[in-house]
């Protein structure tokens, strides 16, 4: 027969090991299990894992950070959630929290400032500890709204119109300069840009790099070649179907990101449009499948992954360092990728 213990409802066996029990099976201190729970350095670490592990014991991470005032959690805002260059920052981001007991919001604005304002206001609710985010546009307030309330913040990507802040940048301007340089090295003169909102960081840079590029080589953009669009695939199409209806029609192509490349290569691919023997094409931001397309595509690379990283290692130390006044800009390079889709221009055909 079972003692009247072991149907207690207090008894370990049927209710929620504590720190208490994590310590009596470890044999130290609950000071000891709470400083190993809060991340300091304990000698005892390995038995007070392996305690946790037998146990299965789970923090009270509601009772934590209302003892502590953290939450240790991370909000991350991204314009599109779609974009396949924002999922590479994300998982650099997550490779980083995987060492550490931080969870991570992830929240999509839709190139939206007022979802962004919004999105921002409810992770200030959450009381998280820290956010990176990718700014709508260069003029978004809601990251002025969060430092007013004293949380971090890391920019990825892009820039707001305001000092005091760390980011995790790309020359953009060097890689849209490179990509120039290239299709006029072919012999190119009709070239086109399809570029990004120039109320964004990476729009406006990387529109003025490929105009500075095409300048150096004595050469202007047409304004009939220059299509401002929108960062999305939809855009990109659309753009490009209005680039081919001009004449002459242009001869190379440069498309300031992955998203709207693909929408371009829809429209080529719809009109027949040859690449590279009727048109050379450049994109920014190395697609997944951009060795197997046919032809491969030429690129300007950047290291996605690499900008999440050193962004959530930032933020980590905007959070440990709070009252350090220098901000830090890191900048990282971009690569041209130089593959099948861009030739030598075409030859005019011999007028008859």
């Amino acid at each position: 027969m079972k003692s009247v213990s072991e149907f207690d409802s207090d008894s370990p066996r049927h209710r929620a090991p504590t720190i208490k029990d994590v310590a009596a099976r470890a044999g130290v201190s609950t000071a000891t299990v709470s400083r190993y729970l809060n991340g300091s350095p304990v000698r005892q670490a390995a038995l007070v894992r392996d305690a946790i592990e037998a146990l299965a014991f789970r923090p009270n991470q509601l009772a934590r950070s209302l003892k502590s005032g953290s939450t240790r959690s991370i909000g991350v805002l991204v314009p599109d959630i779609a974009n396949p260059f924002f999922a590479d920052v994300v998982k650099g981001i997550e490779s980083v929290l995987r060492t550490g007991e931080y969870s991570l919001l992830l929240c999509n604005t839709d190139e939206s400032v007022e979802r962004e304002r919004s999105v921002s206001l409810t992770l200030l609710q959450k009381r998280v500890d820290g956010i990176l985010m990718a700014p709508a546009t260069e003029q978004s307030e809601a990251p002025l709204i969060l430092r007013a309330r004293h949380v971090p913040v890391v920019f990825v990507d892009r820039r707001i119109a305001s000092d005091g802040f760390d980011y995790v940048l790309v020359d953009n301007a060097a890689g849209a300069r490179q990509a120039a340089e290239h299709l006029v090295s072919l012999g190119h003169e009709r070239i086109a840009l399809i570029s990004g909102p120039l109320d964004t960081t990476p729009g406006r840079e990387r529109h003025a790099g490929f105009e500075q590029g095409l300048q150096a080589c004595g050469l202007e953009i047409r304004p009939e070649y220059l299509q401002v669009s929108d960062f999305r695939e939809e855009g990109g199409y659309q753009a490009a179907f209005r680039l081919l209806a001009t004449q002459p029609p242009p001869t190379a192509m440069f498309v300031a990101n992955n998203l709207m490349a693909i929408g371009a290569l829809r429209a080529l691919h719809s009109l027949g449009v040859r690449i590279p023997e009727e048109m050379s094409f450049v994109s920014f931001d190395d697609l997944a499948l951009a060795e197997l397309t046919t032809p491969p595509l030429t690129v300007v690379s950047r290291p996605s992954t690499e900008q999440g990283v050193l962004a959530m290692r930032l933020l980590q130390f905007r959070m440990d360092q709070g009252d350090e006044p220098a901000t830090r800009e890191i900048v990282l390079e971009t690569r041209l990728i130089v593959r099948g889709s861009t030739a030598p221009a075409p030859v005019p055909a011999p007028a008859t």
